[in-house]
């Protein structure tokens, strides 16, 4: 599985618009399968006081749904936008988080990982338009990267400590 996630890790790198577009489009589908849950959710609960919610919730799960769908290239621009505002968001907890904890050991990762979500919006956003193309696709495309990767290193690590005789991490011994 690692090596199939790190093989599409690089091919949404390598295409990030078509990666881009794609996940528009899925989660554009996603939630029309929302949408169809919530409308089901309000046929089969008779008497139920949340029904108006439900109903609300369905047609608002499958407008957004449809928008993503017919119209990805604009879904894209708003998710790409939405990418910055939780880098900085993400970023300033990040940085504020890691200065409360400045006597702990290792504080400064958490300030330096804050501050590369910052400078990733930065990024982002001095190349708008433009980063509607590449950001949420290479992103994603790393994201896959590193998650393979990792499996294939998870794997590596099983393997080799059943060779030697001895329980992978977290498992008892004779498990």
């Amino acid at each position: 599985m690692g090596i199939i996630i790190v093989g599409l890790g690089i091919l949404a790198i390598l295409s990030p618009l078509v990666a881009g577009l794609s996940a528009t489009v899925a989660l554009g589908a996603l939630l029309i399968i929302g949408a169809v849950v919530h409308a089901a959710h309000v046929f089969t609960v008779h008497g139920w006081k949340g029904r108006t919610a439900q109903t609300v919730l369905a047609v608002v799960y499958l407008l957004a749904g449809l928008a993503l769908v017919g119209n990805p290239a604009a879904g894209l621009a708003t998710l790409t936008i939405l990418l910055v505002a939780f880098f900085v968001v993400d970023g300033l907890i990040e940085v504020y988080g890691g200065l409360k904890l400045r006597p702990e050991t290792n504080w400064q990762w958490m300030v330096g990982s804050g501050a590369i979500s910052i400078v990733l919006a930065g990024l982002i956003w001095v190349t708008l338009p433009f980063a509607i193309v590449w950001a949420v696709g290479l992103l994603f495309g790393i994201n896959l990267l590193t998650t393979g990767i990792s499996m294939i290193e998870i794997a590596f690590g099983g393997r080799s400590a059943s060779r030697e005789g001895r329980a992978p991490a977290g498992e008892p011994r004779g498990a």
